[in-house]
């Protein structure tokens, strides 16, 4: 292995230890599961205008945020008697006026590390929250 590799390799075990740390214990019970989290809770930063918004994002639905089109498969939050970490399945896409939409990111992003899976783009960065069971106030965009 060379030494340019070596930091996505570890990046990749991180990854892989975090999600194996996830895994739910036998007999233990989430407050909020795959079922019942069903709006991502995700924050914005639009870096020309300094601007972060909270977005609220329906598993399952696109929302948009600038030219990015977010859509969240899944949305997972451990319960409140163990070590906390929410984590998220983002499909996010740049849609830019004029240009077929191009895919930025495809992954899992994890509340309590998000530099350890970053969404790269120019303009825009997004990072997980929360997983909620309503939708609250704004149910599709931005706030």
């Amino acid at each position: 292995m060379t030494l340019r590799r070596a930091p996505a390799v570890l990046a990749l075990l991180c990854a892989a230890a975090c999600v194996a740390s996830w895994a739910p214990r036998a007999g233990a019970q989430s407050t909020v599961d795959s079922q019942s989290a069903k709006v991502a809770v995700l924050q914005g930063l639009d870096k020309v205008t300094a601007r972060v918004s909270t977005i609220r994002a329906p598993v399952g639905e696109a929302v948009t945020f600038g030219t990015l089109v977010i859509v969240v498969r899944t949305c997972r939050a451990r319960p409140p008697e163990e070590a906390p970490e929410t984590t998220a399945f983002l499909e996010i896409f740049d849609d830019k006026p004029g240009e077929p939409p191009r895919s930025v990111f495809s992954g899992w992003m994890f509340a309590s590390s998000p530099a350890l899976s970053a969404m790269e783009h120019a303009v825009y960065d997004v990072w997980v929250i929360d997983c909620t069971t309503a939708a609250g106030s704004g149910g599709s965009g931005s706030e």
